[in-house]
């Protein structure tokens, strides 16, 4: 009997403070490594397209200290984002997804489009292909959440897609019910926070975290009222808002950092400034959640809370005392962002799934109809 054939997958994840690498072989997840990265490290490359020789170069730091020659893997898979919307699933990244992604032509300035940069330049250093699956810029999103108040400005699907549609997947199936059926909330807690909420196996709207919505974040300021936002910009710059929109905002902004266990460290010694900020975050978080009830017209199976800032249990303990009411909380710990990657593309490569082209064209193409 022919053996089951071996592929290997190093995936790549980019984050607001951190570089982290899962190596698969098959199923299996023969190691998996990350790099945190305070914001004073990160804010020294003026622009995110700046940091990937240095990411670049933490990668293949990871790999030497396991023992991995990056011309034995096969495939190299990046989490993605910054393009032009796209649907959810694997897409084959190429030189056009590539230039997308480097131009930013989506208008979103966020690590995870890095991941993309970086497989692609792995792959044409090795030969190898490379993938990437539901980057922050999938949209799947209903009219209702497109529409703001000034013509011909909308809203886009900007968001910690990957992880919000795996935990959903998961926790569906951890209801004994289809995606499809259900109707749930989730929460992305880490360098970055994002809100979403799903019906009918899409998510049809959620919170753009670095496009300055939402909740602020260890990296990112949040909703910021938009005439005080105006004010603050003729002291400062348009340039200087948008980098705290992503990567400046939040902690950084507040404390001049973006490491969350030295915030709440100081939550834990009593510190009023600390202890403000932290139930702050809380706070927002619990009323992002609240506006996602009302897009499932207060119909939710679960709200489902996700990312590396759940490590801290008073974050959890908060939301449930705001937002237990709405419906049953549960909590992942981390993300399913790496083994997510790793098994979609495995199952591309087996042929039991298909990967798609970019088409370098916009999911939405307008309302169906009407013209403003």
């Amino acid at each position: 009997m022919e053996s089951e054939k071996i592929f290997r997958l190093l995936v790549i994840n980019p984050g607001s403070t951190s570089t982290k690498i899962s190596l698969f072989e098959n199923e299996t997840e023969r190691f998996c490594d990350s790099r945190f990265h305070d914001a004073p490290v990160l804010l020294q490359y003026p622009h995110v397209n700046d940091q990937v020789p240095f990411r670049y170069q933490v990668i293949l730091e990871m790999l030497a200290e396991q023992g991995t020659d990056p011309s034995d893997i096969d495939v190299f898979v990046g989490r993605g984002g910054s393009a032009c919307t796209q649907p959810s699933g694997v897409t084959v990244i190429d030189q056009k997804l590539y230039e997308d992604t480097a131009a930013a032509v989506g208008g979103s300035e966020h690590a995870a489009k890095l991941g993309v940069m970086l497989a692609w330049k792995f792959a044409q250093a090795y030969q190898r292909p490379a993938y990437t699956l539901n980057p922050t810029n999938v949209d799947e999103f209903c009219d209702y959440a497109r529409l703001t108040g000034i013509r011909g400005l909308y809203r886009v699907s900007h968001s910690h897609f990957l992880n919000h549609k795996a935990v959903a997947q998961a926790h569906a199936a951890a209801l004994g019910k289809p995606y499809e059926e259900c109707n749930l909330i989730t929460a992305h807690i880490d360098g970055g926070v994002t809100i979403g909420a799903h019906s009918g196996g899409r998510m049809i709207d959620g919170t753009m975290g670095a496009d300055g919505e939402g909740p602020f974040a260890p990296t990112r300021i949040g909703s910021v009222p938009v005439l005080e936002l105006l004010d603050y910009i003729e002291a400062h710059s348009v340039e200087e808002v948008r980098r705290m929109c992503s990567r400046s905002g939040g902690f950084v902004s507040l404390f001049g950092t973006s490491n969350s266990d030295t915030v709440h460290a100081l939550v834990e010694q009593g510190d009023k400034k600390a202890v403000l900020v932290w139930n702050t975050l809380i706070y927002q978080i619990s009323k992002s959640i609240g506006e996602m009830s009302a897009v499932l017209c207060g119909k939710v199976d679960a709200i489902v809370l996700t990312g590396g800032l759940m490590r801290f249990e008073d974050i959890a303990a908060g939301i449930r005392e705001r937002c237990g009411w709405i419906a049953p909380i549960r909590v992942y710990p981390g993300e399913m962002e790496q083994e997510t990657m790793g098994l979609s593309v495995l199952k591309v490569l087996r042929g039991e799934a298909k990967a798609m082209i970019y088409s370098g064209k916009n999911v939405w193409q307008g309302f169906e109809g009407i013209s403003f």
